[in-house]
């Protein structure tokens, strides 16, 4: 955990920042730009790119990782930019809150699976890369993208662990505990062996 050198003022307005800026639903506002519909309508109903490429539109969906991805990366650079660090890790925590808690979509939001890996990319690359892929190679070895996105978190805090980010770890575990949560019905489905491998369409 690191120092505690912000005030509260300081802190209130990056977990504001970070908070407004996770929860801008871009699936949301893609699928409107891109005509596909209302996504709540499409395949799981939720917001993130994977749902969006169900609708068939890839550069949507790859739109949609980026700047879900980029929204949790932003959020940790410009509070690095003018903030201590235990600032920047409020922020990013916020950023991943907000996406999955957006007011805008009455706290109705996404899993985080993007914002999750975006911030560690922003916080501490080498952790972010490593995590990165070990979703990957957790995906491609299982065929699960649920399953690889649990790897890629519960990763996270060996990770930064072994790379020489020991002040990340509570994030580290608070992130985890919170990507588990979200994915709790996906968690369901992995156990019972009915959730849907890449390339095959989510059962209802």
């Amino acid at each position: 955990m690191p120092a505690l050198d912000s005030s509260l003022t300081q802190l209130i307005l990056w977990a504001v920042i970070g908070y407004g800026l996770g929860s801008v639903p871009f699936g949301m506002v893609l699928a409107r730009v891109f005509g596909l519909g209302n996504l709540r309508d499409i395949g799981s109903g939720n917001i993130g790119a994977t749902n969006v490429l169900r609708t068939g539109n890839k550069l949507a969906a790859a739109l949609t990782l980026v700047f879900d991805a980029g929204k949790g990366a932003a959020a940790v650079l410009l509070a690095r930019t003018f903030a201590g660090e235990d600032a920047v890790q409020l922020a990013g925590l916020m950023a991943f809150v907000g996406h999955c808690f957006p007011v805008w979509l009455s706290f109705r939001g996404g899993k985080g699976v993007a914002t999750f890996l975006g911030i560690w990319l922003a916080l501490a690359w080498p952790v972010g890369i490593a995590c990165c892929l070990t979703w990957l190679a957790a995906a491609l070895v299982m065929r699960i993208s649920s399953l690889g996105a649990l790897c890629a978190a519960a990763s996270s805090v060996i990770w930064a662990l072994v790379l020489g980010h020991g002040s990340t770890i509570a994030l580290a575990l608070v992130l985890t505990a919170l990507v588990f949560w979200r994915h709790g019905a996906n968690i369901a489905r992995i156990r019972a062996g009915t959730e849907p491998r890449i390339g095959q369409k989510e059962k209802s």
